[in-house]
């Protein structure tokens, strides 16, 4: 069981999966104005959820993982390198959450944050900010670090071609991408070495993001002081 939702507000992608037989669940990146949506979507697929999944400390959108954990039990989970002392678990490189027979597998994928964590599940990578369609999570502010974001890209470029990303956010109403086209067709990154990568993320100009004022310390607290 897999949907897909997204927020036209901050364009963020949240995604519930979930095993078809047990119907035990999981979210990813839930937004919290969207509490009421995503548990409408819960309860029509009737998942029990047992984790809400951050895949970073969010600067653009207020982490709807709190909130859902008040109305469902579901343990939060974020990377170990977030040290948020709000979350149930601190899921470090390599580790797995399991939901009925289902298996979610963390990838530490530091740069644009410290924090960031891919997913990997079934023929599938959650990439969050780390790597978009076309694009990948900024590294001037919250920790960034483009040479590190190259490298966590490159252990994703490790995966098939065939490997579905799906993005914590597009702008351009792109619903899903994959390893081969990353590689062949993302500006930033295809036949670019690291330090021309690294080149093009230090000249970036880009916009403070809108919501960062509220979202960041609100995060800090898994969503539950906004």
């Amino acid at each position: 069981m897999f949907r897909q939702l997204f927020d036209t507000d901050t364009s963020t992608y949240t995604y519930l999966l979930a095993d078809a037989l047990t119907h035990e669940g999981i979210i990813i990146d839930p937004v919290k104005e969207l509490h009421e949506r995503d548990l409408s979507a819960i309860r029509e697929l009737g998942i029990e959820l047992r984790y809400t999944v951050d895949t970073h400390v969010h600067a653009d959108h207020v982490t709807g993982s709190g909130s859902l954990r008040e109305a469902t039990g579901a343990k939060v989970i974020t990377g170990a390198a977030t040290d948020l002392i709000c979350s149930d678990r601190l899921i470090a490189d390599g580790e797995t959450l399991t939901f009925g027979n289902e298996v979610l597998t963390a990838i530490a994928t530091p740069g644009h944050t410290d924090g960031c964590t891919s997913y990997r599940w079934r023929d599938r990578l959650f990439t969050g900010d780390t790597l978009l369609i076309n694009a990948c999570g900024r590294t001037d502010f919250q920790q960034g670090d483009s040479g590190r974001l190259y490298d966590s890209i490159q252990r994703l470029f490790a995966f098939a071609d065939e490997t579905l990303i799906f993005p914590g956010h597009d702008y351009a109403g792109r619903r899903v991408s994959s390893i081969g086209q990353e590689k062949t067709l993302n500006p930033r990154l295809a036949d670019k070495d690291r330090q021309a990568f690294m080149d093009i993320m230090n000249s970036l100009d880009l916009p403070y993001p809108r919501h960062i004022d509220r979202a960041l310390p609100a995060n800090l607290t898994c969503g539950l002081a906004a």
